[in-house]
């Protein structure tokens, strides 16, 4: 059991700025039994959601591409190819997800399907990314998408042949790991 495992000593607020940037100190139980104290600092931006449209009759799926600028800052143009996203906000991840695809894509989506939930990087980030799939039609896009201006976002909406988008995983042109794992799940699964 976690509780017979771990003691807190300490928790330190190091930023509650954008997200929430905490230091925890705590003994850690090895597997031997012996006590050892560790300091780990830990990233909680609140859970999310992510999901794949794909069309099965076109062989399609729709992306975005927008700026990131973390990855700005490590080497990359910041220009990422993903699949919508968003942090839950104290909402349902299904109810969360449908809000999202419809600011991000403009498109609108009846039935969506959890497929798996991920820590996507657990050595310092707290978040669950809830994982879904819809089928999309092109008939059902009542808005232009693009995201919201006022939270920075200026998104431009992809639609890609299933075959394309592997492509783009192998040359490297797609490098966002939750995109990649909806990609790959669609072509073991839904789009073979």
């Amino acid at each position: 059991m976690p509780e017979d495992r771990v003691r807190i000593h300490k928790v330190e607020v190091l930023s509650d700025d954008w997200f929430l940037l905490q230091k925890t100190t705590f003994d850690y139980r090895r597997s031997d039994g012996s006590w050892q104290r560790q300091t780990r600092e830990t990233y909680d931006r609140g859970n999310g959601a992510t999901i794949l449209l794909y069309n099965r009759e076109q062989r399609t799926v729709l992306l975005v591409r927008q700026f990131r600028f973390p990855t700005y800052g490590n080497g990359h143009d910041g220009f990422l190819i993903e699949t919508a996203a968003g942090l839950l906000d104290q909402a349902s991840p299904e109810e969360r997800i449908k809000a999202e695809v419809e600011e991000e894509t403009g498109y609108r989506v009846g039935e969506v399907r959890k497929v798996f939930e991920a820590f996507m990087s657990p050595g310092s980030v707290t978040e669950r990314l809830y994982f879904f799939v819809a089928e999309y039609d092109p008939a059902s896009r009542p808005g232009a998408g693009g995201g919201i201006a006022e939270e920075g976002e200026d998104i431009e909406v992809l639609e890609l042949k299933m075959e394309d988008a592997l492509q783009m995983i192998a040359d490297g042109r797609i490098a966002d790991g939750k995109t990649i794992m909806l990609i790959q799940y669609a072509a073991l699964h839904l789009l073979r």
